[in-house]
């Protein structure tokens, strides 16, 4: 997925798509099949790859691209294998979160409005259990009292071939020494965002996910996303920026 791409506009194709798979994986708590997404757009095995491919370019989701039946590793918010946060609807498990950050949002999604959503992961560090609690995007109930969420890839790194990496670095710690010796054990510099600056970092997502079918292809420009972040108050120096 190259960083700076062009603006352009979805196909009717990836729209229907994002739709269908957003609905299935809510309703379901995993993605579907190839067969699914014939089934209910009557989309051509070619269509449906197509499809992904340009879902894929607009930072929504990550497809093997080299594989026949174009197998799907995420679809933010979501992840198809075990990612370091566990959501849990109606007191069940429900599905892996693509990483810590997506978390903040994955309950403002229409399907689950008005409804407790509960994420547990651990820290990054010690793997001591953390738990939280949210609704239509507001934290109700959080244990313990604090922690925070560590990402340790440099923006300009997001993206070089897929979000998968970057997912991948955004964890939660459970405070800025336990961060340190997470950052020593991988050889990895990161910065750290409270709760409350995540939820202002993801906002624009959650707003827009599955609440506007149109929602426009989202870029990749690292610049832009760092000074966004520092503009919410994180400190960005261990980024070299």
């Amino acid at each position: 997925m190259p960083q700076d791409v062009p603006v352009f506009e979805w196909t009717d194709n990836a729209l229907r798509l994002r739709q269908f798979v957003y609905e299935f994986w809510c309703r379901e708590g995993v993605g579907p099949n190839l067969r699914d997404v014939r089934e209910a757009l009557g989309l051509s095995r070619r269509e449906i790859v197509q499809a992904y491919k340009e879902l894929q370019l607009g930072v929504i989701c990550v497809v093997d691209q080299d594989s026949q039946n174009c197998n799907l590793i995420k679809f933010q918010p979501f992840s198809s294998f075990p990612s370091q946060v566990k959501a849990f609807v109606d007191g069940r498990f429900h599905s892996y979160v693509g990483c810590a950050m997506e978390s903040i949002a994955f309950s403002r999604m229409p399907p689950f409005e008005g409804k407790d959503v509960r994420f547990e992961s651990w820290c990054a560090c010690c793997f001591e259990p953390v738990s939280f609690t949210a609704r239509d995007g507001d934290i109700v109930e959080r244990s313990p009292a604090s922690f925070l969420i560590h990402v340790s890839a440099n923006p300009w790194d997001w993206g070089n071939v897929d979000i998968t990496a970057m997912c991948d670095t955004m964890n939660f710690v459970l405070d800025a020494d336990h961060a340190e010796r997470y950052e020593r054990e991988v050889s990895r510099r990161g910065v750290l965002f409270t709760l409350d600056q995540a939820k202002l970092f993801v906002g624009p997502t959650g707003k827009h996910r599955m609440w506007d079918y149109h929602w426009a292809p989202s870029q990749m420009v690292p610049d832009a996303i760092v000074k966004g972040v520092q503009m919410l108050g994180v400190d960005t120096s261990n980024w070299g920026a």
